[in-house]
């Protein structure tokens, strides 16, 4: 196998990677360093997160700087806060046996001013979110002019979220690169545009399949009922007793309500979404980092750039509206060559929907029961029975106490001592799930073959989701206007989002969503249409006004 000192590198940099434990490249590492290390060759690298795609654009930055110079000289932008970060730490780590190369992380949340300050102190590596890097840029508080190389890294997620525009108005800012470099786990439409656009026969290095799942992840699906969807996911929560997950929802008031929910019965869990502040979302972060919480419940949005490692479960409250979603919420678990599960709780029309998504990920799909009330009781009298087993004694001086536990149970047998200890732990669950019903819906077959005739041919090759049958073609609806579209950075997921979050209505009252380039056309329960109105008719997007109305008037 080739090493670091093969590709190229600086021997400063390969003591870094070797004190690291790094002796062989990732595939990306070796594909991309020999092409980025000239300097002048534009890239775009196609990988999925958790592949070392920052050493593989680190690396080659940190020997092309010239330490000597101290103004900036690299433009890294990603998505998010939580990623600044991470790159910052990880470049900080590289460049250890260098001396005289600064970064700086620049991002929002946090006040402009420190970061203002860094940047005059000198640095030539810049980090940034494409947002606040634009306040500095109008703010005159950064010059790009001699900018000579631009990382763009998640770049599929940055324009999910939104930035194309920011993103264009970046590279024209940055006039006189050397080199572009575009890193993404996708490639939809609008990233071929930035790279047509902005760059020059750029060399494609991709690894693995576009879109495919990782190996390392068991994908699990679960059919019940719509009302039954929560008592769902707490029965696959209690079963699984030792899980540090990720929960996903579409909307951050599901994430809220969830949250809530199940810390008010006793779960360690907090919620991700918009409405935090950074300082209550730095908290959040930090107490599911360091496990005192044990399951973080978030929306697509807020959970992006965070990279939690040992991860065990992923669990999809509901399946996302773009299936490419779908795997980037699973890729959060299953990393670094460890084994990760992603389940997805679904109701009985959505079987259709999963055998897309399995095609897309290239991965089975395995459809399990839901554990009877019964099955979970077992399941965590065996896992607290191993913990019993497991409890480390040696560190407390526990002789001492000995013998007044054996003159407290003396007329006691082993058999009732264990017995009271099982009830002390058990007696929530057991007086629970009880008289827990059945909450699998059997009739599989008939529904999946229900899905194709309420999602016909004419959707389908339109690329439209399904109507359930309680309004399909029902007169409870109607239609509205809104002039936001494709062309303003949203995907359908992202969309709905939106307009649900400034709405503060649930999915339920929404019907068919068309998307074009310029508008799209939302079918919505008309006794919430004028709520939808209200809320979103006259406010701003990205600068412009954005003009909802009813589409039949």
């Amino acid at each position: 196998m080739i090493t670091f000192e093969e590709l190229g590198l600086d021997e400063r940099l390969v003591k870094a990677t070797t004190a690291l434990g790094f002796v062989n490249p990732t595939p990306i590492q070796e594909k991309a360093i020999p092409i980025l290390l000239s300097g002048t060759t534009d890239m775009v690298g196609l990988a999925q997160t958790g592949t070392g795609k920052t050493a593989a654009f680190g690396l080659p930055l940190l020997q092309l700087i010239q330490s000597t110079d101290k103004f900036p000289q690299a433009l890294i932008v990603c998505p998010t806060r939580e990623l600044c970060m991470q790159i910052v730490h990880e470049m900080e780590v590289f460049k250890k046996f260098m001396t005289g190369i600064n970064l700086v992380a620049v991002y929002g949340g946090t006040p402009i001013g420190g970061q203002i300050r860094e940047i005059k102190r000198g640095v030539q590596i810049v980090v940034a979110t494409p947002g606040r890097l634009i306040d500095l840029i109008e703010r005159k508080a950064i010059n790009l002019e001699q900018i000579k190389y631009v990382v763009l890294d998640e770049a599929d997620e940055m324009l999910n979220m939104g930035f194309q525009d920011d993103i264009e108005f970046i590279l024209k800012n940055t006039p006189q690169r050397e080199s572009t470099w575009l890193f993404s786990a996708t490639m939809p439409p609008e990233i071929k545009k930035v790279s047509k656009r902005y760059m020059k026969d750029p060399k494609e290095v991709q690894v693995g399949k576009v879109n495919t799942g990782n190996k390392n992840i068991d994908h699990q699906y679960f059919v019940t009922s719509a009302q039954h969807r929560y008592e769902a996911l707490k029965r696959l929560i209690d079963f699984n007793p030792g899980m540090y997950g990720i929960i996903f929802t579409r909307t951050k008031m599901d994430a809220q309500e969830i949250a809530e929910k199940l810390t008010r019965e006793g779960y360690d869990i907090d919620a991700l979404h918009g409405d935090l502040t950074q300082a209550q979302r730095d908290k959040v972060m930090g107490q599911f980092r360091d496990k005192s919480l044990q399951l973080l419940i978030a929306t697509d949005v807020a959970a992006r750039g965070i990279d939690v490692k040992e991860i065990t479960h992923v669990i999809n409250f509901e399946l996302p509206d773009d299936i490419e979603v779908y795997t980037h919420r699973s890729g959060r678990t299953g990393r670094a060559g460890k084994t990760g599960v992603c389940m997805s709780i679904i109701h009985s029309r959505e079987t259709f929907r999963l055998r897309q998504i399995e095609k897309i990920v290239q991965a089975p799909f395995h459809k399990l029961e839901i554990p009877t009330g019964k099955d979970v009781c077992r399941k965590q009298f065996f896992y607290f029975m191993d913990k019993l087993l497991q409890t480390d004694i040696s560190h407390g001086n526990y002789e001492s106490y000995v013998p007044m536990l054996e003159e407290k149970f003396a007329d006691m047998s082993k058999e009732d001592i264990l017995k009271r200890v099982a009830a002390m732990e058990f007696d929530r669950f057991l007086k629970y799930y009880e008289n827990a019903e059945d909450l699998n819906i059997r009739d599989e077959k008939r529904a999946r073959q229900a899905g194709p005739r309420e999602f016909g041919a004419r959707d389908q090759a339109r690329g439209r989701e399904p109507r359930s049958r309680e309004y399909a073609g029902s007169g409870n609806f109607t239609k509205l206007f809104v002039n936001l579209g494709t062309k303003d950075g949203f995907y359908k997921a992202s969309f709905l989002q939106y307009i649900l979050d400034l709405s503060d209505l649930r999915k339920e009252v929404l019907g068919r969503v068309d998307m074009k380039e310029m508008n799209s056309w939302i079918e919505i329960d008309k006794t919430s249409a004028q709520k939808m109105i209200k809320a979103i008719d006259g406010k701003t997007y990205k600068g412009r006004k954005i003009r909802m109305n009813d589409a039949n008037r």
